[in-house]
């Protein structure tokens, strides 16, 4: 009963914070030290309780460096104009017959190549809102193609911290993750682009303001050049190169055409690797372009290591055992992802945000994984096509509210988000288990 409280007041915690806009860190260590005195209250020592959150915090070291270095590449990103450029082209791209497939491709894209949601819907995501809203289309249409698409990226880009953390919890090799991740989800992909596709063919729109077209080059120096920080990425990705290697060389590529190409000073790019982008008051494209950084990145750190120190001391009190040994009872592969799935709704509903809901899942689901002979790959694949699409579908959930709070929207996007359903429900209905992993890269 007092776990039951403790967990209780957290959930009201971590929804208040979302509903308030306050950094989630607050209410995690809170609801940390709240379950910390439960366990003491317990006969627990300090020494269990300490280890506990040890073993959680140890799932997160290996991918805090990345992640820093992945804050640092976007910051070069947008201060090299490579953002920018993206949208660009992106918008000079969008056919009116065809805008709620447009924005979803091209979020997706972008997502892709960020490898954040946040990242996607802020620039590409806001920018096609904004074209949307003035071309009057459906705007819960409108936002629920751009949230999808935002989510591609985010669960298979070689940029994506949740993909980092599920490859760190799961002992798994994240370019094998990523492969296995593209190969289950073209189904989604294609049945999701179809239904866009069809009600942008029903409703096409006229597309008539295009101010951005001439206000992004007045502010950033517009060429091929400027993406190729990105094309860096997909490249050696794709030649399997060191992640952290590949990103050295994104920043140090974006870094010299930030010097060169846009003319910013060695001060204005340390500052903006720093502490992100921050255009002056008077530019029309300051909320469209900001952010990124070592120092954005490290708030996000600090959330994941208070989360796993408290998925730790939740796993190691016995918490998850009772919802654990109900979803064991499900039998054959639909069974263990059906639970997988329950797992990742109730931990995203309670979470209220998507790094506690994949700890959270993990934790529950990593022992009936192992009793099922089920390989750490196919957990860590079940993972991204459950709980990191599921938590945006949770209203009050960071990795919904914060997307579409950019994008001036409430939760009346979710009906029309369909990649972030259809991706669970077609790999539950398609469901087979993956080959026999290949040996990990030294």
């Amino acid at each position: 009963m007092d776990i039951a409280i403790a967990l209780s007041l957290a959930f009201l915690l971590l929804l208040a914070a979302v509903q308030q806009g306050i950094f989630i860190l607050y209410p995690l260590m809170v609801s940390l030290g709240l379950l910390t005195a439960v366990y003491r209250h317990r006969g627990m020592p300090w020494s269990q309780l300490l280890r506990l959150m040890g073993q959680g915090i140890k799932q997160s070291t290996g991918v805090i460096s990345i992640l820093l270095l992945i804050g640092m590449v976007v910051a070069s990103w947008l201060i090299a104009g490579t953002v920018p450029t993206l949208v660009y082209y992106g918008i000079k791209m969008l056919h009116p017959r065809w805008f709620l497939l447009g924005a979803f491709g091209l979020t997706g894209g972008i997502s892709v190549l960020l490898g954040t949601s946040f990242g996607a819907a802020g620039t590409i995501g806001l920018a096609l809102m904004i074209v949307a809203r003035g071309a009057g289309v459906d705007e819960a249409w409108a936002a629920g193609a751009i949230m999808a698409g935002a989510y591609v990226g985010d669960r298979c880009s070689p940029l994506s911290s949740s993909a980092h953390l599920v490859a760190a919890v799961t002992t798994t090799d994240i370019y094998q993750n990523l492969r296995h991740m593209v190969v289950t989800s073209w189904g989604a992909l294609l049945v999701s682009s179809l239904i866009y596709g069809g009600v942008s063919w029903w409703h096409p729109v006229p597309l008539a303001d295009r101010s951005l077209l001439q206000t992004i080059p007045a502010e950033f120096s517009i060429q091929p050049l400027t993406l190729l920080p990105a094309a860096v990425v997909v490249g050696l990705t794709l030649m399997r190169w060191p992640v952290k290697r590949t990103l050295f060389i994104s920043l140090a590529c974006g870094i010299a055409i930030a010097l060169t190409l846009q003319a910013r000073s060695v001060p204005t790019v340390i500052s903006t690797l720093l502490l992100g982008l921050h255009l002056p008051e008077a530019s029309g494209l300051k909320t469209l372009f900001q952010g990124g950084g070592l120092w954005g990145m490290a708030k996000v750190c600090s959330v994941v290591v208070v989360s796993t120190a408290f998925s730790g001391l939740l796993s190691g009190g016995g918490a998850f055992q009772s919802l654990g040994q109900r979803l064991s009872n499900w039998p054959g592969q639909r069974g263990l992802f059906g639970g997988t799935i329950v797992a990742s709704i109730l931990t995203s509903a309670f979470g209220c945000s998507q790094t506690l809901a994949i700890l959270l899942t993990h934790k529950i689901m990593q022992p009936i994984y192992q009793t099922a002979d089920a390989s750490a790959e196919q957990l860590a694949v079940d993972m991204e096509n459950s709980a990191v699409v599921i938590a945006p579908l949770i209203p009050w959930n960071i990795a919904s509210f914060g997307p579409a709070s950019i994008l001036l929207m409430d939760g009346t996007f979710i009906p029309y988000a369909l990649y972030l359903y259809i991706l669970p429900l077609w790999n539950w209905g398609w469901r087979s288990p993956l080959p026999q992993p290949c040996p990990k890269q030294p």
